[in-house]
């Protein structure tokens, strides 16, 4: 792979008042690369504050019903409720590196906004968050639990009032403050080097799940599946299980279905153009103009998806499907009910597909499923959506 490629996607997108900040960056992020110090302060966090490893919980009632052996990787036990922590500790480690004193950062479902409070409490970095006025609304329990955890959240009220806008006005403050601010992007976007950064952080995910379930098993699984909406989860899941011959699965949010305009499907029904810094798959109009998005999921209605997807989506590695809110809704209450494990609904979307394709297995097939975060935030939206019933 060419240094910020993967394929043709990916690269450096950007007005040259950030380059020296990217290039920064990519300086910073090769030397702690090979920093033993650096990696041992970030392996006290994930282990002592954060809570790694986290289970590979084999779910019984779901396995007896679907007829094969299904587990899940619980990254909504990790300190903070999602599998956000693994990016925010790094990268707020890295900052500290860098010398930097202010860490901003963007969020859509409140996780990453949630996940970066948390990193900059615990290092002592002061934390800006820009959410837009949508996910402001619509994620309230979060963005309260950012500041009760210190940080400020900047409600965004330009463009779709969405995650997208968020980046966007974080990015701008990032141009304004580079000698004392580190953005901490928060999925495997943007431009090199945030998607390796992002993806590196993220792989503890698919490092631990493949030595769990060999270790359970006895072999690999046959099937991993994620959700996908910037992509950070699924790709920290997938990386390590690249070059093995396992199924790799990433669920986009199909929102009201893919034959109309509210979805946030950008791999499977979008095309290939530059949005907020890399070369990726885009839901865009004529003009190249990114489309309002739609997801029940409020981290999943982004209109791009990391480089290195699309790069896997064109090889083949990886098949990205579908899921729309009403399978998602049901799939959320499936788990609780089955389980008592209630999934955020970003997660919801791919347990769904998991429903989906169960008869695809024989008994004795292994499905693998990245619950990225738990569903507490999303609890009122829900019983909302259904009028109060169960």
């Amino acid at each position: 792979m060419k240094a910020g490629r993967y394929g043709v996607y990916g690269g450096q997108y950007m007005p040259e008042t950030l380059m020296s900040a990217l290039i920064e960056l990519e300086e910073t992020y090769r030397r702690i690369s090979a920093d033993p110090e650096f990696s041992r302060r970030l392996d006290w966090y994930l282990r002592e504050y954060a809570g790694r490893e986290t289970p590979l919980t084999y779910c019984t009632n779901i396995s007896r019903e679907l007829g094969c052996r299904v587990y899940l990787k619980r990254e909504d036990l990790l300190h903070g409720g999602a599998h956000k922590l693994n990016n925010t500790l790094g990268q707020a480690l890295m900052a500290k590196f860098m010398g930097k004193r202010r860490l901003i950062a963007e969020t859509g479902a409140g996780q990453h906004g949630v996940a970066t409070a948390i990193a900059g409490a615990a290092l002592g970095l002061p934390v800006d968050v820009y959410m837009g006025e949508v996910d402001t609304r619509r994620q309230a329990l979060n963005a309260f639990r950012m500041e009760l955890l210190g940080a400020r959240v900047i409600p965004v009220a330009s463009g779709t009032r969405t995650l997208k806008d968020a980046i966007n006005a974080a990015m701008r403050d990032w141009v304004t403050n580079l000698g004392s601010t580190h953005y901490l992007l928060g999925s495997c976007v943007g431009p090199h080097p945030f998607p390796r950064i992002v993806r590196d952080f993220q792989s503890v995910i698919g490092e631990e799940a493949r030595r769990q379930v060999l270790e359970r098993e006895g072999r690999l699984p046959d099937t991993v599946v994620a959700c996908v909406g910037g992509g950070s989860n699924a790709i920290g899941i997938f990386s390590p299980f690249v070059d093995d011959d396992v199924a790799l699965v990433g669920v986009e949010a199909g929102g009201a279905g893919l034959d109309t305009p509210r979805h946030g499907a950008s791999l499977s029904a979008g095309s290939v153009g530059v949005f907020q810094g890399a070369l990726s798959y885009l839901l865009q109009d004529a003009d190249g103009q990114a489309l309002e998005t739609h997801s029940v999921a409020a981290g999943l209605d982004h209109p791009s998806v990391g480089p290195e997807h699309a790069m896997l989506k064109d090889t083949g590695r990886v098949r990205y499907e579908a899921v729309t809110d009403a399978e998602a809704l049901a799939a959320f209450r499936y788990l609780s009910r089955a389980e008592g494990i209630i999934p955020a609904l970003e997660s919801a979307h791919a347990v769904a597909y998991a429903l989906r394709s169960a008869g695809d297995l024989d008994r004795d097939g292994i499905l693998v499923v990245n619950l990225s975060g738990r569903g507490d935030k999303d609890v009122a939206d829900v019983a909302q959506i259904r009028g109060g019933a169960a």
